[in-house]
């Protein structure tokens, strides 16, 4: 009981640093923040005056005069700007711990499996500046699956999709590490130009990043609709023929074969690591299924699509996009159980 009460005051905290959401899970409280990385800010006499964070800032993308630039850090799920990320990491640990009292947590940080090591580095001496005093990095699809409450630690193979926004990290796990796995830079941003792409080429329309991401989750879809149209939504962007506002209806049908590549690349990322996987850890596959975690196994009907590809089971998480930040929860919870699969290295 002691201990218990201690860890509700705990200042550590489990950090998915997203390219679309940046969630943080602090040691007993469980995900106490959820809220999109984005950062606006203005340049003054060559320096970076952050002006907002999160969801404050992800109302300016798109919309921002001259003097302003609202940008997201990460891209890929690894840091594109350090020091506009260091800013959003230490705007989001002051947002969960207001008291004095919490300075200097340890933070554990999921990484995509695809990182380089200078791509880690950045992640880790981000997190280091941000005023953490010590940092640990744990893959992404071992977060995921944790998330998922998969058994990893069992001698049985279990296997995981975690479509996010920069990336989509395809692993099949065994004994609590990674026997097989393999990033594509393929996520819901690649969904969202894929969509914006189309339009402009079929529609002649040009619409914002924040369009294409309320058509993506309002009616997106991997399989083309039965009727062959499918629901419709209108929306309005700017026509480049005339270049003047327009409002046209856009149609489910449409939004699948916008999206036929991006899906395509995911199909065949799944069916590589199927080829890949021994035989033995393959059959158990074969009777536990594939899970889908990440904002992206939200899209319609992808189980559909993956399980008329594979021929298993597919199962979407109870809580797809929060799965990564709380496994990543859950190694710092049970850290001495699972201290192999954290990266410490300076």
């Amino acid at each position: 009981m002691l201990n218990s009460l201690f860890g509700m005051f705990s200042a550590d905290m489990a950090i998915d640093l997203g390219t679309a959401n940046t969630l943080v899970y602090v040691k007993g409280r469980g995900i106490v923040l959820n809220e999109p990385s984005v950062v606006a800010f203005a340049t003054k006499n060559g320096k970076k005056e952050v002006l907002a964070v999160g969801e404050d800032a992800k109302l300016m993308l798109g919309r921002t005069p001259g003097s302003i630039q609202a940008i997201r850090p990460m891209r890929d799920g690894v840091i594109a700007d350090f020091d506009v990320a260091e800013e959003m990491i230490k705007h989001f640990i002051r947002k969960v711990h207001r008291r004095g009292s919490f300075a200097s947590p340890k933070i554990i940080v999921c990484v995509p499996y695809g990182a380089t090591p200078v791509e880690e580095r950045a992640i880790r001496e981000s997190v280091m500046a941000a005023g953490a005093r010590k940092a640990a990095l744990i893959p992404e699809p071992i977060a995921a699956a944790i998330g998922a409450g998969m058994p990893i630690t069992e001698a049985t193979g279990s296997m995981v999709v975690d479509i996010g926004g920069g990336t989509t990290e395809v692993a099949v796990l065994s004994l609590g590490d990674i026997v097989y796995a393999r990033s594509i830079r393929v996520g819901g941003d690649k969904m969202d130009e894929a969509i914006i792409s189309y339009l402009r080429r079929q529609q002649n329309i040009l619409i914002g990043e924040a369009t294409a991401e309320r058509i993506k989750c309002t009616i997106g879809t991997a399989r083309p609709p039965e009727d062959g149209r499918g629901r419709s939504i209108e929306i309005r962007g700017r026509d480049l023929l005339n270049g003047i506002p327009k409002e046209i209806e856009v149609t489910q049908a449409q939004i699948a074969e916008a999206l036929a590549e991006p899906v395509m690349n995911i199909k065949e990322a799944v069916m590589s690591a199927l080829e890949a996987t021994p035989p033995d850890l393959a059959a158990d596959i074969v009777d536990r299924g594939v899970m889908l975690t990440g904002g992206g196994a939200l899209l319609g009907d992808l189980d559909l699509a993956l399980r008329e590809q594979t021929g298993l089971a597919i199962t979407t998480a109870e809580e797809p996009l929060s799965c990564v930040a709380l496994g990543t929860g859950k190694a710092l919870e049970h850290e001495k159980d699972l201290i192999h699969i954290l990266n410490y290295k300076t």
